[in-house]
This record gives C-alpha cells, sequence and structure tokens, in this order.
C-alpha cells in the first residue's frame, strides 16, 4: 500500500510539473500577463503623445498663430515693433547692463582694428532683435 501511494504521488507530480513550470504553464500565463498590461500603458502614453503631436501638426497647417507661438518659445524671436520684458523671479538678481544700455541711450560703436570689424559682442541679456531700452531689467530710479 505505501509503494502504491508513493508512486501515485510522484505521477501526480509527473502531470503537475507542466501545468505549473512547463512551457505554458501558469507562472509562464503570468508573466505574459504582466507584460501585456505593461505593454497595454505604453501603448496608451504613447497614443496621448501622437494624438498631441497630430493636434500640433493640424495648428502648423492651419494658421500663422503655432508657427509665432513656436517661434517666439523655442527661437526667442519677436515682431517688429514688439517690447520684449523678461521677468525674473523673487531673488534673483537682474544681470549686469552696462549704463548706456540700462538708461535706454546708444551704445558707443567700437573702433574696427585695421581692415576689420568691430569686435564686440550685445549683453546676453539683449536681443539682437529687440530695441536697446526694451532689454533692460534693471528698475529706473
Amino acid at each position: 500500500m505505501r509503494l502504491l501511494f508513493l508512486v501515485l504521488f510522484v505521477l501526480v507530480g509527473l502531470i503537475q510539473y507542466p501545468l505549473w513550470l512547463g512551457k505554458g504553464g501558469w507562472f509562464k500565463v503570468w508573466d505574459l500577463q504582466r507584460q501585456v498590461a505593461e505593454q497595454r500603458e505604453t501603448n496608451e502614453g504613447l497614443r496621448a503623445r501622437n494624438s498631441a503631436l497630430e493636434a500640433e501638426v493640424r495648428d502648423l497647417e492651419g494658421g500663422s498663430g503655432a508657427i509665432e507661438e513656436r517661434a517666439r518659445g523655442e527661437l526667442g524671436m519677436m515682431r517688429e515693433g514688439e517690447v520684449f520684458v523678461h521677468v525674473l523671479p523673487q531673488n534673483v538678481q537682474p544681470p549686469a547692463v552696462g549704463a548706456s544700455v540700462a538708461t535706454g541711450g546708444a551704445a558707443k560703436p567700437a573702433t574696427p582694428a585695421r581692415g576689420g570689424a568691430a569686435a564686440t559682442k550685445p549683453p546676453a541679456n539683449v536681443r539682437a532683435n529687440a530695441p536697446a531700452n526694451a532689454a533692460s531689467t534693471a528698475p529706473r530710479h
């Protein structure tokens, strides 16, 4: 009787092995279900990104508003006659600005070296296409 019980126990174990640990076993199924759930989350994020990109493409094709917004935000461009105002966060000191730019006066031209162009650069906080007096963030007294 004891031998029969042992043989049946081994046979049940052999039958259960493919069910739990085999190629199509429960552990493999649970792992695949987890992978499918992760992929669905990834796909949802990509769908949201794709719809945002499609909306941006429609805006860019449909009018100049989106193009202007992109030129302003990414390239720092301005329209003719606009004034650039840079609002600094609290507790941040404004960058040092030359006296002529801060007071709205014209900067003195540098004398070019022989046969060469002037080697001066505008201050870091002044945009190339902004009026000289618009770039100042220093308070006037």
